[in-house]
């Protein structure tokens, strides 16, 4: 049976799309997250999260009782869906941070932001927002640390859904000939230093990363 490795451990409705594939299915969590005890400003109008942990880390800080009436900016339909089940009123929903960050330049330029992020953030929305002259105040809400474990065996697929998920991997096992299957470009550039059999997701969701590695493993396929 050929086996996949999920760098994320997968949801119940995840795992079902792999039941009928035929493949097998390892699952772990490379990354840890840690929520931060830091106050969040509640006197801003707008609230950029770019991802679902800036969200919870919102949530776990901030009494709803003393939510601010806001606009939320987001990256992903995942943030997008945390966002709206909590009530909170989602203006514009990208893709990915560099479109979020020429949206806000190009529509919102007399506004200020705060902009909820981790300790891995990356520069391209803050930079963007410092050339446009657009106002803006970070605060870190949660940090990222690498969780390596070591597997005695290949893979035949392996899903990755972040670059800090690829080094977490890499500091205890090699990727060697497993196909990898990613969530997004900025997650296959990180990819391509380590392999050329890379898969990108179509759309970047965790449920394409899982279509994809099925589509391409699968018994389905005549293997």
């Amino acid at each position: 049976m050929k086996t996949v490795l999920s760098t994320k451990i997968l949801t119940p409705s995840q795992k079902e799309l792999f039941l009928n594939s035929g493949l097998g299915l390892v699952e772990y969590d490379a990354l840890k997250i840690d929520f931060l005890d830091v106050e969040i400003p509640l006197n801003y109008g707008n609230y950029i999260f770019t991802s679902k942990n800036a969200v919870k880390a919102f949530l776990n800080r901030v009494n709803p009782s003393n939510w601010p009436n806001f606009n939320a900016f987001c990256v992903g339909e995942k943030t997008k869906a945390l966002l709206e089940e909590n009530g909170l009123n989602v203006i514009k929903m990208t893709e990915n941070a560099l479109e979020l960050g020429q949206n806000i330049a190009k529509n919102h330029k007399n506004e200020s932001f705060l902009f909820l992020c981790g300790n891995k953030r990356r520069d391209e929305l803050p930079a963007l927002l410092t050339q446009n002259s657009i106002q803006f105040k970070e605060v870190e809400v949660y940090r990222t640390e690498l969780n390596p474990k070591v597997f005695q065996r290949d893979f035949d697929g392996i899903l990755f859904f972040s670059p800090s998920g690829i080094r977490s991997y890499l500091l205890e096992n090699k990727i060697g000939n497993s196909t990898v299957f990613c969530i997004g470009d900025t997650t296959a550039a990180e990819a391509r230093k380590h392999s050329k059999n890379i898969i990108i997701a179509n759309k970047p969701t965790v449920e394409n990363v899982l279509v994809q590695a099925i589509k391409e493993l699968s018994i389905i396929k005549g293997d």
